[in-house]
């Protein structure tokens, strides 16, 4: 089996957005992920663990697109250690907690707007 690759759309608590804007973003990723660029479609990439790459864009002031592309083949432990990193940089950039962020992602199934 290949890499898997998803897109996500993640709400920003609101009053949060002044700690993401700028190049804000790009220094928080780095600061978890390692080295992270910038393209010119605005998308932030860096990779991780099991994160072949992760893609990252400030949508506006409410919400954060995701793109993943992971790697299915990495050992447990690794695979573990990228899920923590992942959930710190998701609750650092939006302002929510994972409980919170699912939450959010209930309501919006549940009213038909995903």
């Amino acid at each position: 089996m290949g890499e898997l690759e998803t897109m996500q759309e993640y709400d920003i608590k609101r009053g949060h957005f002044a700690k993401i804007d700028g190049d804000k973003l790009e220094i928080m990723m780095t600061e978890i992920f390692g080295s992270t660029s910038k393209r010119d479609d605005g998308f932030y990439v860096t990779s991780f663990g099991a994160l072949a790459e992760l893609h990252i864009k400030i949508k506006d002031k409410g919400a954060l697109l995701v793109e993943t592309v992971m790697d299915p083949k990495v050992d447990q432990s690794l695979a573990s250690e990228t899920i923590k990193k992942y959930n710190q940089f998701l609750e650092r950039a939006t302002g929510l907690t994972s409980k919170e962020r699912s939450k959010r992602l209930q309501k919006k199934a549940k009213d038909g707007k995903m």
